[in-house]
């Protein structure tokens, strides 16, 4: 892993913030894609990353501060100044309640914006956690004897027996440092399945003819997603020996289910019904 990219005389440039940028620059350049092609203008595009990104990253900041309350009470500076601690369930529903409001500015229906913003998060997401992997911000999992586990000694939250992580018998979260250690890459893995949801998604986008159906699949596979790769990682189990963020996981795919499941009832839209025009931005 590598944290510091390089550093020209006071700039420094770390990798995750390098990452994270070419991540949003990723999801830019798909949402406007989808954008030229139901004949919206590419500025929509941009004021969707932009604003989503802003409110994601709030959220995220807000939903590990509420996880690590007491963490941040003795450094209360860190609630803001910090280069770690984001949650993407908190980045994803800030981002969501900011695609909201800028859907109902441009006067663009909201589930047709999901469905072009589904494919630019997972790509964008990708993106990211290989930035928590240069980084080496503590998302790895948990040891493994595999042979692709990897050890991250120059990681950013350090390398010992604090960050490396086991879980016990009564699946409470241990030291699981020694030397020599390695872990499993869930980085990598989460990077993979969402390139893979991509690629799915991206595929038959011009095949759908009911609005939100790309959303609500995009709801079920990456919930399905984090819910597996969760099972290696070193989050504490709160319910049923499964950690909040496969709960919300649950949550995710459920809601995207029965969502999904009711756009069978509904009879297909045309391509003309469902692409906002031109005109619908200036309404």
């Amino acid at each position: 892993m590598i944290p510091v990219l390089l550093k020209l005389g006071p700039i420094t440039v770390y990798s995750y913030g390098l990452m994270m940028a070419l991540g949003f620059v990723a999801a830019d350049l798909v949402i406007a894609a989808e954008c030229r092609r139901r004949g919206i203008t590419p500025e929509y595009a941009s004021s969707l990353v932009v604003w989503a990104a802003v409110a994601g990253l709030v959220g995220a900041r807000i939903w590990d501060i509420w996880d690590n309350f007491p963490l941040y009470m003795q450094h209360p500076w860190s609630m803001i100044f910090s280069g770690s601690g984001f949650v993407w369930y908190g980045g994803f529903v800030g981002g969501a309640v900011a695609i909201y409001f800028v859907a109902r500015r441009y006067g663009v229906r909201f589930l047709p914006t999901a469905d072009m913003v589904a494919p630019g998060i997972l790509i964008g997401h990708a993106f990211g956690r290989m930035g928590c992997l240069l980084s080496g911000d503590g998302d790895w999992g948990l040891p493994t004897k595999m042979p692709w586990g990897m050890a991250f000694p120059n990681a950013i939250v350090g390398w010992n027996s604090q960050t490396v992580l086991k879980l016990n018998a009564h699946d409470q979260l241990v030291s699981g440092f020694y030397p020599g250690v390695r872990v499993h890459p869930t980085p990598i893995y989460e990077a993979v399945l969402y390139v893979a949801i991509f690629a799915f998604l991206w595929s038959i986008r011009k095949r759908n003819r009911v609005e939100g159906r790309i959303f609500y699949l995009f709801l079920i596979l990456a919930g399905a997603a984090r819910f597996v790769v969760e099972f290696w990682r070193i989050n504490p189990r709160v319910l049923w020996g499964l950690s909040e963020y496969q709960l919300f996981s649950i949550l995710m795919v459920a809601v995207g289910t029965v969502a999904y499941l009711l756009t069978l009832k509904r009879e297909p839209e045309t391509a003309a019904a469902k692409a906002p025009s031109k005109e619908a931005l200036r309404a």
